[in-house]
């Protein structure tokens, strides 16, 4: 950057990553966004969802705590719904970039828009759900031809945005991993575990964790453990789960997944309907950070229609056989697994971090202004 460009954004949390997987991606992109010169405020809301859940957590303070102690960096100002015009008006002045999450109210998006041209600042969208996809009329509070633009987390996302809702400006930007805290440990001794960090998420895959990663573990034999972390699991799917050999371990913060990787032989990606049926092409942000970690990755079937990795970044399985067949040979041969683990890392450093993401952010914003 040539000068100290100021940023804010207007998040659902950082502080919470309880499913939340945005705050993963933002921690990093805004960390590194400051790194490369500029003026980065995170607003969130006190109370909200994500962390009113965290906070009811066995382990939430401590979740909270190592979030304040890791990213003392990140300047992170909540607020509360009736904070005033007046009160926003000051806090944004001299802004040039806000950017607001898809997961915001609408009445946050009207006062920002309203703010905007009045203050001058350049106001983006910033999508990372497929909400735009499979429920568009939710969008239409947002009056999205009134921003600047939209940030959309990969190809299939940004068409929905032109064709769908007409808007014209429309960046596909990926997100990627947090390098700062998502690497290999080199100094973790692997045991012979198969971890799936990943949520139950509301019946969208709850027909592929069966097929994926319950039946796959099952016949792996007794020399080999499954071990699932995430949260919103209902009764049944636990108690699928200890049917199948796995172990069902709960909430994980964040910032403790690279040691469990790290612990692990292998680890499973499992798409979310949307993803794998419609809007093609979308990883989730669990692929980035656990290729970045350095283990080997098995994934259930999604088209990479972007050519975001490469053949042998990690093994895709067309069908749940393929999937215990490439889990066999991957915790069978080590030699096998350390070469795939390292060039899914090698993909990862070269193309999909956080520094990448906010090179290409600082672009569009000098687009905007050209």
């Amino acid at each position: 950057m040539q000068r100290r460009l100021r940023i804010s954004y207007f998040a659902h949390s950082v502080r919470s990553d309880w499913n939340n997987g945005n705050a993963h991606f933002l921690r990093g992109l805004l960390r590194a966004l400051r790194c490369k010169g500029a003026d980065v405020t995170v607003y969130e809301p006190e109370s909200g969802w994500s962390i009113d859940n965290l906070r009811a957590e066995e382990n939430g303070a401590r979740a909270l705590n190592r979030f304040t102690e890791t990213f003392s960096d990140l300047d992170v100002q909540t607020y509360s719904a009736d904070d005033s015009r007046e009160s926003w008006r000051e806090r944004l002045r001299g802004t040039e970039l806000v950017i607001l999450h898809e997961w915001n109210s609408s009445v946050l998006a009207r006062m920002l828009m309203e703010l905007s041209d009045e203050l001058g600042y350049k106001l983006l969208f910033h999508d990372t759900h497929h909400r735009a996809s499979s429920s568009p009329e939710s969008f239409a509070k947002f009056r999205l031809k009134d921003f600047d633009g939209v940030l959309a987390f990969g190809k299939a996302l940004e068409m929905v945005y032109r064709k769908r809702f007409g808007i014209r400006k429309v960046w596909t930007f990926h997100e990627a991993a947090d390098t700062t805290t998502f690497h290999p440990l080199p100094e973790a001794s692997r045991d012979p575990v198969v971890v799936w960090i990943g949520n139950w998420g509301d019946g969208e895959r709850s027909r592929e964790i069966n097929d994926y990663l319950l039946e796959p573990a099952k016949q792996l034999g007794p020399e080999f453990r499954t071990r699932v972390y995430g949260v919103r699991y209902p009764p049944d799917a636990i108690e699928a789960l200890g049917t199948h050999r796995v172990a069902y371990a709960g909430y994980l913060p964040n910032l403790d997944a690279p040691r469990v990787y790290a612990g692990a032989r292998l680890t499973v990606h499992i798409p979310r309907q949307q993803y794998s049926q419609v809007m093609t092409g979308i990883p989730t942000i669990r692929v980035f950070e656990a290729l970045a970690c350095g283990i080997p990755l098995v994934s259930a079937p999604w088209s990479d229609a972007e050519q975001l990795f490469r053949k042998g970044d990690f093994a895709m399985a067309q069908s749940p056989i393929q999937m215990l067949q490439a889990m066999q040979r991957l915790l069978r041969d080590p030699v096998m697994a350390q070469e795939q683990a390292a060039c899914g890392l090698e993909t990862v450093l070269a193309r999909h971090t956080c520094n990448h993401r906010a090179e290409q952010l600082t672009q569009i914003y000098e687009e905007l202004c050209a």
